[in-house]
């Protein structure tokens, strides 16, 4: 069983691997933050498991060189055709109901 349970501790686990690359990059967060775009309280926020915005987020990760994180958050979605056919059995396809005073050309 995965041991982060809540949001906070995946925020926390997150923090934490994001200043353990920092330093392994031996960057200063003011470097880091002035090369991700972001201000030097949004870096320590988000090292420090504290709410910060995505737009941050994907930031520091492209200044760390780190893109591989982002597509690992964002696989590519599709639906197999299976689940298309059962979709369609679930719910039978309705009529679009005709505004008045449009007529058939």
């Amino acid at each position: 069983m995965d041991k982060l349970n809540t949001t906070g501790e995946w925020e926390q686990e997150i923090g934490q691997q994001l200043r353990r690359m920092r330093l392994l990059q031996n960057v200063d967060q003011r470097v880091l933050a002035e090369r991700a775009g972001v201000s030097l309280n949004a870096l320590k926020n988000l090292e420090h498991g504290k709410g910060v915005t995505v737009r941050s987020l994907v930031r520091v990760l492209r200044a760390l060189g780190r893109v591989e994180w982002l597509r690992s958050l964002s696989p590519e979605v599709s639906i197999s055709p299976m689940q298309i056919l059962e979709s369609k059995k679930k719910s039978p396809r309705q009529r679009v109901s005709r505004k008045k005073g449009v007529s058939d050309a």
